[in-house]
């Protein structure tokens, strides 16, 4: 469980470091790290949803932040 949450978090961040790449410069990282395919790039964006969603669920199920108040 702690892996996959690592995982999905790790997953999220390349994606927005490639995103504020993107933002930024103009240059699509990830349509470049998929030769410009379609389908792979669409797989891989489908991948940073699954994690987003994820970490939804941990934080609903096992509510990390609870205790910090």
């Amino acid at each position: 469980m702690k892996l996959t949450t690592l995982l999905a978090c790790s997953v999220l961040i390349v994606c927005g470091i490639f995103a504020a790449v993107y933002a930024l410069a103009g240059f699509d990282i990830l349509a470049y790290l998929t030769f410009g395919n379609p389908y792979v790039y669409r797989a891989a964006l489908s991948l940073t949803g699954v994690a987003a969603l994820w970490l939804i669920f941990w934080l609903v199920a096992f509510r990390p932040t609870k205790f910090l108040s």
